[in-house]
């Protein structure tokens, strides 16, 4: 079992203090960085990580384990550049020794974060902090604060608010009093926090990624996703209205219902809209239109008649609504008269209606998936040959393929010569056997 044991430097400290380019491999090069290193700057912790990383490998070695010892730097450029020359090197490591395991030595945060790309190429036993002990609280203290401070994403996700609440406390206790300031500070301080739990820095990142790229190709979906939220914000508005006019009623399944009941059309409407523009963009694209885009609009549909369908039970139960009337009609032969229709059957009247047009929009989707299908099929290359064609020209392996495949004796020219010589037909077995040795006669020769 072979052990890599290496010490990470993410900005390159080794190779700007001495002058060498990593990896340094082996156990003498090592011993020696130390010297150079710690001749060149004696309060660097790195000369004791560079230590801890031979005291860890001599440590294996008494346990007869093969060890290599490396050390890695990374690129004073940019952080990115300093992952990738150390993705590198690690890559050149694996390749020349392949070791079974890793332990990684640091001394910093900064260096932690190269541990992800170790974990990518070998598998890492240990981690091994280094933290220099001079007065060990102190020092450990100080070493922390230091790397805290260092890092710049949580100087501003920690410092930030906290230097902003001592800030404005002072000023909200003596306008508004201490305890109106304090839940004013507390409500704020749990919208960052959640705001950063959720990661909604990233998402609002990515959606505004999403539009401009929309944006700059022209995609239909631009317009109609602005539309549907023009629909969306009618429909809350809708719905909001129609629970205003309601009497006071306890509870809140009443005004619910009645809030569904005005606003699923419109954003039934919304929903339809946006699922239209991106079903163009798939239309307008190169690539074929996916069957999920298809069935969409149907599923769309179907929800929203359920929804309303329900709401609506609910509200005439409570005589919110009127029952539903069927006017009477007379349309040549066909007349009826007025009929009012009940509670139950309404609401069956508007589950069947979902379901069947759910039902229609999964047979056309897996219509188009098919006939998407079949045209792919149709434009595909050309057939091979089939077995037991007789192709032109066959060669040795050829003919030893369509013996195998078809059973009978190949066709070669030498059967053909002992055919117009009178030779009595032979065997498959004696002819591949002959084939073989006229191929093998022309060989020599």
């Amino acid at each position: 079992m072979t052990t890599l044991v290496v010490c990470l430097d993410r900005t390159d400290d080794v190779g700007r203090k001495t002058g060498l380019r990593s990896p340094v491999v082996g156990w003498e090069a090592v011993r020696a960085l130390v010297t150079d290193v710690g001749l060149a700057d004696p309060e660097d912790s790195g000369v004791n990580s560079l230590l801890e990383t031979l005291r860890v490998a001599q440590n294996l070695r008494d346990e007869n384990e093969e060890v290599v010892v490396a050390v890695v730097s990374g690129d004073r450029e940019s952080m990115v550049s300093a992952d990738r020359a150390v993705a590198t090197q690690l890559d050149e490591l694996v390749a020349e020794y392949d070791p079974d395991s890793a332990v990684v030595v640091i001394d910093s945060a900064e260096d932690e974060r190269l541990v992800p790309i170790v974990e990518s190429r070998v598998r890492v036993d240990s981690v091994d902090r280094v933290v220099v002990r001079q007065a060990r609280d102190i020092e450990s203290t100080y070493y922390l604060l230091k790397q805290f401070l260092a890092d710049e994403e949580l100087r501003q996700t920690v410092l930030v608010p906290i230097g902003l609440t001592l800030l404005v406390f002072p000023m909200l206790a003596s306008f508004v009093g201490p305890a109106e300031g304090a839940a004013a500070i507390t409500t704020v301080i749990g919208v960052f926090l959640l705001y950063k739990g959720f990661n909604i820095d990233e998402r609002v990142t990515r959606v505004a990624h999403q539009v401009r790229e929309s944006l700059y190709s022209g995609q239909v979906s631009v317009v109609t996703y602005v539309v549907a939220a023009g629909l969306t914000l009618v429909g809350v508005f809708a719905g909001a209205l129609g629970v205003s006019t309601l009497e006071d009623t306890p509870g809140v399944v009443v005004p619910a219902m009645q809030f569904a009941f005005n606003s699923v059309p419109w954003l039934a409407m919304a929903a339809l809209t946006a699922s239209a523009g991106r079903l163009l963009d798939e239309a307008i694209g190169d690539g074929p239109i996916r069957s999920s885009y298809l069935n969409l609009p149907f599923i769309v549909i179907a929800v929203g008649l359920v929804v309303r369908g329900f709401s609506a039970y609910f509200l005439e139960q409570q005589r919110v609504i009127d029952p539903f009337v069927v006017p009477a009609y007379e349309f040549g032969v066909i007349s009826n008269e007025q009929f009012v229709v009940s509670t139950g059957e309404r609401l069956a009247l508007f589950v069947v209606s979902g379901i069947v047009v759910s039902l229609v929009g999964a047979h056309v989707a897996s219509y188009f998936s098919a006939s998407r299908e079949e045209g792919e099929l149709a434009d595909g290359g050309p057939e091979a040959p089939r077995t037991g064609e007789t192709v032109s020209e066959p060669s040795a392996d050829a003919d030893s393929t369509s013996e195998l495949t078809d059973g009978g004796p190949p066709t070669t020219p030498t059967d053909a010569a002992d055919a117009d010589h009178g030779a009595a037909p032979q065997s498959g077995s004696e002819s591949a056997s002959d084939a073989s040795s006229s191929t093998d006669a022309d060989s020599d020769e």
